[in-house]
């Protein structure tokens, strides 16, 4: 396998400063062959450097998901609301926009890691961002009818505002899906990069890091959820959407502050992972018809990245070392031992990926019909003040901070006197047990679901619909809290199996094929309720996704998602059992 050198290629914004810091510089993560190595911070550098990473670089990120949950937790009323959609048609937008949302990253990490670097794909990803929220904003303050006048007036006037406007609308939502898929994954990894891995201070910080970064995540999004819904629902849109794209601008700006005390770790000429991923399928597939010996001897094994048995799996791919020269007739190694166990070791995650799928899908009702279900229950705090039904999706960040500390401080150290291991559970019972939890609250959602069908035929509010029913939003909190609590499961779960279980220089791919499983679940979604809605909707029959929820059966929906997911569940204990973790992993 040929070399690969670190290039010292700092980007243009730091070189000044490092040529004119007269000994402040700190050490850059990739360091040329030829490039002598700066020392080494004392303690009080290294404090202060995390002192000035967490201001510039989390506030970034607290911005950016600020100003994501500003807008999208409410998105589906707006829709509803504003844009004159039916309530299926409104889940479908979302569901396929999150979608959208969710592969996306998978693009952004390839432009960083082949092209652009992390920085530079950070910077015009942002831009992209919020001019996306700055059209958005523009497209809610057109004038446009509300269906609500439209059913309060005798004439006969369209509830829907111009199609150009729903265009335009639609075009700023998607620009900023583009905007978050660069952004995403490259700001987490950006931040990682900061902290050297060589230095035993540096890496107790990157351990705390990743802590403070998923505190700072839901921190955003629970305040976002609060505020920005309650403005939008009471005061408005116009308004409630501005305030995450000013945030996003500031948020945007700090990160450029900290441009001169960031590391900037740019790659050499060979190639990018993508590539050689890519070239042994496309290999593999070319010479999938050549009879050869068998092409791996022991010592071609123990030189590779993983397990011997690794390269058992999977045998189609070995056909990937040779290229077939039609010129002589004879085979040359065309991919390396390394590039082909990086191919298995990403192929070998799908099957417990794709089992995840019935998860995904769970995971994407939060933002579409649960919060339909509170529009209609009682939210009234005191006298006079009603909470917005969006703002309960904070619950799940809630349960979710709250969870960890319990799962980390309690849980683990419990299963590790257990089970003598030292993460307590491994990866992939982490994971089994989040989807449990899962199906446990699409049963409780559908029994709680029930009791508010029941409410409304009891006090005769069933034709009804923007009457508020006598039964309290609180209700809904138990489906919302063990959301939360199977994401700190199954979510963090995943995300941690596609780190590790990866190629070191793969990450990014892992990572993003992580997030590919929840916009997968989403289109998945989208799917299956407009599936639904045909087939109990026909012959004039009140659907399950019926605009008047009181006419609807979101409990048998949940039902279903139930049955679905067990039935993931039962295909991923099958594809967990044989599972063959890689040697990095101590789980």
């Amino acid at each position: 396998m040929p070399k690969r050198e670190l290039s010292n290629n700092i980007h243009p914004g730091a070189t000044l400063w490092l040529k004119k810091s007269h000994g402040r510089g700190l050490p850059i993560s990739a360091v040329g062959r030829h490039s002598r190595r700066p020392q080494r911070p004392s303690g009080q550098e290294t404090h202060l450097r995390r002192l000035e990473i967490r201001i510039f670089h989390y506030s970034a990120e607290v911005a950016e998901r600020f100003a994501f949950f500003g807008f999208q937790a409410n998105l589906i009323n707006y829709l509803t609301d504003r844009l004159g959609q039916s309530v299926s048609a409104a889940a479908e937008s979302v569901n396929t926009w999150f979608g959208t949302v969710s592969l996306l990253p998978l693009m952004g990490a390839f432009v960083a890691d082949s092209y652009l670097g992390r920085y530079a794909t950070i910077i015009i990803a942002s831009l992209l961002y919020i001019l996306g929220l700055g059209l958005l904003t523009t497209s809610v303050l057109l004038p446009a009818p509300r269906p609500s006048d439209c059913q309060k007036s005798n004439k006969s006037i369209s509830c829907s505002p111009p199609r150009l406007q729903i265009i335009f609308f639609f075009f700023s939502l998607y620009l900023v899906a583009v905007g978050v898929g660069g952004q995403k994954l490259c700001i987490q990894a950006f931040g990682a990069d900061q902290f050297d891995g060589r230095n035993q201070g540096e890496c107790i910080a990157k351990s705390s890091f990743f802590n403070w970064w998923c505190f700072g995540v839901f921190t955003g999004s629970i305040v976002a959820q609060l505020v920005t819904s309650y403005i939008q629902d009471n005061l408005n849109w116009g308004l409630g959407f501005g305030i995450p794209c000013i945030v996003m601008i500031l948020g945007l700006l700090l990160f450029l502050l900290g441009t001169r005390t960031y590391r900037y770790n740019v790659q050499g000429h060979w190639r990018s992972p993508f590539m050689r991923i890519s070239q042994v399928f496309i290999s593999a597939a070319k010479n999938s018809l050549v009879t050869t010996p068998s092409l791996m001897s022991t010592e071609d094994i123990a030189g590779g990245s993983l397990h011997q048995h690794d390269s058992q799996q999977f045998k189609f791919l070995n056909k990937a070392l040779i290229e077939q020269d039609c010129s002589n007739g004879n085979g040359r190694q065309f991919s390396t031992i390394d590039d082909v166990e990086e191919a298995k070791a990403v192929l070998r995650v799908f099957p417990i990926g794709a089992t995840c799928l019935a998860y995904a899908i769970v995971y994407a009702q939060s933002s579409t019909f649960f919060t339909k279900q509170g529009v209609t229950m009682d939210r009234s705090i005191g006298s006079g003040f009603d909470i917005p039904a969006a703002s309960l999706q904070s619950f799940i960040s809630i349960a979710v901070i709250l969870s960890i500390p319990i799962y980390d401080r309690i849980l683990v150290p419990i299963a590790r006197t257990l089970t003598r291991k030292p993460s307590g559970i491994t990866m992939l019972q982490r994971i089994r047990t989040g989807m449990f939890l899962s199906i446990i609250s699409m049963v409780v959602a559908a029994l709680i679901e029930k009791k508010r069908l029941e409410t409304a035929q009891e006090h005769g509010l069933v034709d009804m619909p923007n009457v508020t029913l006598p039964m309290k939003v609180w209700w809904l909190l138990p489906q919302y809290i063990l959301s939360g609590v199977s994401n700190v499961f199954t979510e963090v779960g995943l995300q941690e199996f596609f780190y590790d279980q990866v190629p070191t220089e793969l990450r990014s791919i892992g990572m993003a094929l992580c997030h590919c499983i929840f916009g997968f679940g989403s289109f998945l979604s989208s799917l299956l309720i407009s599936a639904i809605e045909k087939a109990t909707g026909r012959d004039g029959q009140d659907s399950w996704f019926d605009d008047n929820l009181n006419r609807a059966h979101l409990d048998y929906y949940y039902w279903v998602l139930a049955g679905l997911s067990a039935v993931g569940l039962s295909l991923y204990l099958y594809f967990a059992q044989s599972y063959l973790y890689n040697r990095r992993s101590i789980s």
